[in-house]
Formats: structure tokens, sequence, C-alpha cells
């Protein structure tokens, strides 16, 4: 296990009556890439801003490698951030943006050039030193900005949504080139985001927030194959959520009820107990059978191509509608609107949820 790098303790922050942090506790392991999930106004920038030092804590206590950084201003902290907008200086070029931070602190012009040229070789800008920002594209102004927050070599990396203002293509090949730099450097990053696809893709781990709460800590995998709350599981990727009654739990399995009568059973862990109240079932998860031999049976009402996948909506016999996802390798098959078809759920494909 890598040491601690960062260390939240019962961390709370109020704006005026607005309770923005509410007693978070996390720890942050050196050279992972940590990633701060939730949806707008959940409390993940404002933890981001308080590592940094331009919040100020309510209570609780923020320790950086075993030292306590409440008190020390952002300067005094041995982390840089990257912010949504990149604000590179735009009289300056891309080689002098990198190297004013390290002139700053005191480098000679000769060392300052040097690193800044090695910051660009990292982030793949090595040729494009003389140009101004104005002449580079927004993924290439984001990979300056990168550089420029390396330079100093910081022991931890903050990214406030970084990618927010690129177009998907390019977030798609962005966030490979900041998951291969942070295994270059072996950096902590702490990265900021609402998507999700984004942490699935690049994390170590995932805290996944709301209502300035930690709802969940864990692997990407984790997070997806075994949420903990229904907040998890609906936020993350797409889920069907169906009110059950759980009517025991043997050694690894639990079966449960659906409003329509039918029994059935799923995976079953120490987590697990008879006070759940949904189940979650990913829709890739549902396989499709003949009608008369499923563990459901249902009407297709609509489908939905995405290309890769095809969605389909199934209405159950009790006017349950249930989501799902099927790859297409063989269009010809794929059940029609009106069809009735079965429905098969694996053990491991369903998760039983509190409220």
């Amino acid at each position: 296990m890598s040491a601690v790098a960062i260390e939240v303790s019962h961390a709370s922050k109020r704006f005026g009556t607005n309770l923005a942090l509410d007693d978070l506790s996390l720890n942050i392991h050196d050279n992972e890439f940590f990633t701060l999930l939730g949806p707008s106004g959940c409390g993940k920038t404002t933890l981001l801003r308080l590592i940094a030092g331009f919040e100020q804590l309510s209570s609780g206590n923020i320790m950086l490698f075993g030292n306590n950084m409440s008190n020390l201003p952002p300067n005094k902290r041995p982390v840089n951030t990257v912010f949504q907008q990149y604000a590179l200086f735009p009289h300056l070029t891309v080689l002098e943006n990198v190297q004013f931070g390290l002139l700053r602190l005191g480098d000679n012009a000769n060392k300052a050039k040097a690193r800044a040229q090695a910051m660009l070789d990292l982030v793949r800008l090595s040729e494009l030193g003389n140009r101004l920002p104005s002449q580079l594209s927004g993924g290439q102004q984001q990979r300056v900005a990168l550089a420029r927050a390396l330079a100093p070599s910081p022991k931890v990396l903050l990214l406030d949504e970084p990618l927010s203002a690129l177009d998907l293509k390019l977030r798609q090949e962005v966030r490979l080139e900041l998951q291969q730099i942070q295994s270059e450097t072996g950096i902590t990053f702490v990265f900021v985001t609402h998507d999700q696809e984004e942490a699935l893709t690049m994390s170590n781990r995932i805290a996944v927030m709301s209502n300035g709460q930690l709802q969940q800590i864990g692997t990407p995998r984790d997070i997806y194959d075994k949420p903990l709350n229904r907040f998890v599981a609906d936020f993350i990727g797409e889920t069907n959520l169906l009110p059950v009654t759980v009517k025991a739990i043997n050694e690894n399995t639990a079966d449960y009820q659906l409003s329509s009568g039918e029994v059935l059973s799923c995976a079953a862990d120490d987590t697990t107990t008879t006070d759940a109240k949904f189940v979650s079932i990913r829709p890739e998860r549902i396989a499709l059978v003949p009608s008369d031999q499923g563990d459901l049976s249902g009407v297709v009402t609509r489908q939905i191509y995405l290309g890769t996948d095809m969605q389909l909506s199934i209405s159950l016999a009790n006017h349950t509608t249930l989501t799902v996802r099927l790859q297409n390798t063989d269009l010809d098959r794929l059940p029609n609107t009106g069809d009735t078809v079965g429905l098969h759920i694996q053990a491991n494909a369903a998760r039983l949820l509190p409220t």
C-alpha cells in the first residue's frame, strides 16, 4: 500500500448558511490518480479548493504527507492546480508560459528553460514552444497549462474539470494522455469531474459525492459493479432500479421478490441486508432468451440505435419498464418493436440496495 498523500479528516465548509462540505473524511494515496466525482454543487470543487488552500475549513483537518495544511497559504503547499480556464498569458510564448512560474520561484533562466522544455516534451508539445497560445488548439492549450503546473515538481496536482471545454473526441484523447503522464511522473493527481466516463476510464480510485457528503469510495469496477446505494447506482452509468422485497439471504446469494411476484436471486455480500428496498440491474447484464425460458418476459416497446449497441425498452407484465442494451453484432437477429421476449438475469448481474 502506498503512503498517504492527502488525509482529509471530518472536513466541513460553510458559505453563510450553506453547508457545502459535511464532515467528510478520506485518504488519497501517493502516486494515485484519484477522482472526485459528482453532480454540480456536490462539494467536489470546494474540497479541491480546500486542499489547494484557496478556501479555509470551517472545521476538520487536511494533512499533506503528514503535515497539517489547514493554516498554510496556497503558495506554501506542495500542490499545483489546473483549472477549467487555462489562464495562459496571451503575450508570452508557450515556452515562456511554462517557465514563468519557475522564474518566479527563483530558478535561473537556463535552468527554468531546460525544465520548461522537458515538460513540453512530456506533454508532446516540444515543437510548439515558440508559438503564442492563440495559435494553439484547445487541446494543445490544455497541455500547456498542464506542463506549466507540472514544471515546479509539485507533490500533488489538482485538476478542476480541465477537459470540460474540449469536444468529445478530443476529451477522449486527452484522458489517455493525462493517465499516461500521471503514470510517468508518479505525481499524485486529484481530478474533479461530473463525467462518469472520465472517472471510470482514468482513475485508480473514485470518490462519489452528493450534497457535500461522501457516498462511496472505491475502484472504478467496485463503484460500477458494487454500488452501496441508489444514488451511486443511478449516477454511475445506466441502471434499472426496481422496488423489491428481500425474502431470504443465504451464504452467497439473496432471494428477492419483484412487485409482479417473480422471485429471483442475486449475489450477496456483507453489505446485503433484509432492509434492502431496491435491486439495481445494469442494462448490458440482461440477456434475451425465448419468451418461455426467461426469468421474466415482456414486450419490446422501443428501440434506440446507438452504433455499437441497441437499447431496448421492454414492458413487463406489471407495466414496469426495463432497459436492455445489446451489442449490434447481428442486427438481423435483434427483436422488433412489439415482439415478446424472455429476460434472463444472472445472480451476479443484480445488486440489492437500501433506499
